[in-house]
């Protein structure tokens, strides 16, 4: 078996001849995706000996290498790769084919793999899946939550649920809700250590950090406001600041988020950076949430991490100040992202559908932002 040759010396072959391989093609271009044939065969629902077998029986029949194997990775030789490249726009346009085919008919059905954000994940998406599935037995869904980086195409994922201010031009992208991002502390902490009033007075804080925004390697966070926003009002521990309370016209002004250098803009936004210090640093917001129901600190939590009220009404964390906003971290908006295709499964349809009209309402803190912004215009 010759170790590398271009597909142009691979021998002809007879549409008879070629149809049994056309499995074993695809798992290569699965292979390929995933560089893993553990991976690979989870996908496909085979075991992995069986995997490796069928792409040794395909490299026999081929009469040339078409996979690397090493103890650490699998990669593509260079016909592999050529070969993957040649067919990956075939083997789509018959999964789409395929797919729009059976959604002519009948009930939606198939499987529809989601990833999201963990806390997310946990607190919003999760409880929509069992109300979803009830209402289509036909769809099966599996769910993984991770905040890693996570390249759909690549991993066989449908859809992302994403919190970002700017989705992938090459992704198809439905706005399921606003989000916002909301700077809390305890009373008990602020009683103990008093409120700032201005950003640099965070110095003297104890700030609990957000790993997975643009400014956690230097432990900063830079904030935004409107630059004729009012002076820092007086703030009286003993009755904190509603966390329910609708967001400041200036607040609801400021632009998405960045890491802009500090002072005023030609825009009017005033903005200031601030090195910070604490004992805690999570890249998860219930871990940061329970932290500052603890007393440990200022921290910042996307408004979908928020605790829940008491029976009161009342929240055990309040807003720190609240004219200013941190740049760089939570986005503001929430997505169902999916790689552009000419067909959209009736399923995944289905799902997008569902979650803008369980999400619709918002967070609470993002649905006041907005009623705010929409009470102060002209």
């Amino acid at each position: 078996m010759n170790n590398e040759v271009g597909s142009a010396n691979l021998p002809c072959m007879a549409s008879d001849q070629l149809a049994p391989l056309l499995a074993d093609l695809h798992l290569l271009t699965v292979l390929a995706a995933t560089r893993s044939f553990t991976e690979a065969a989870r996908r496909l629902g085979v075991s992995k000996a069986s995997a490796s077998m069928r792409i040794s029986e395909l490299e026999r029949a081929a009469g040339v290498l078409l996979v690397r194997r090493t103890t650490r990775s699998v990669g593509l030789t260079e016909a592999g790769q050529q070969l993957v490249n040649d067919m990956l726009p075939a083997f789509g346009r018959i999964s789409e084919s395929y797919t729009a085919a059976r959604d002519l008919v009948g009930e939606p059905r198939g499987l529809v793999r989601v990833t999201a954000p963990v806390a997310l994940g946990r607190q919003h998406l999760a409880p929509c899946v069992a109300a979803f599935l009830k209402r289509y037995p036909e769809i099966h869904i599996e769910l993984e939550l991770t905040d890693r980086f996570v390249n759909l195409a690549n991993e066989g994922f449908d859809l992302a649920i994403r919190h970002t201010n700017a989705p992938p031009e090459t992704h198809v992208a439905w706005v399921l809700c606003e989000t916002r991002s909301v700077l809390l502390a305890s009373p008990a902490y602020l009683a103990a250590r008093g409120w700032p009033a201005h950003p640099a007075d965070l110095a003297a804080h104890d700030c609990l950090l957000y790993l997975g925004g643009a400014n956690t390697a230097g432990g900063s966070w830079t904030f935004a406001r409107a630059a004729d926003a009012p002076p820092p009002r007086s703030r009286n521990p003993a009755k904190p600041a509603s966390l329910a309370r609708p967001a400041s016209a200036s607040e609801a002004s400021l632009p998405a988020s960045g890491a802009p250098a500090p002072g005023k803009s030609a825009t009017g936004i005033e903005r200031v950076g601030v090195n910070i210090r604490g004992s805690l640093r999570a890249n998860n917001s219930e871990v940061l949430r329970e932290a500052l129901l603890a007393g440990l600190g200022i921290g910042l939590l996307p408004d979908f991490s928020l605790p829940p009220p008491n029976a009161a009404g009342e929240s055990a964390l309040v807003r720190v100040l609240p004219d200013w906003q941190v740049q760089g971290f939570f986005g503001d908006r929430i997505y169902a992202l999916r790689p552009w295709s000419a067909q959209v499964p009736k399923a995944v349809q289905c799902l997008v559908e569902f979650l803008r009209e369980q999400f619709a309402p918002g967070f609470g803190a993002a649905a006041a932002g907005a009623a705010t912004a929409s009470t102060a215009k002209p």
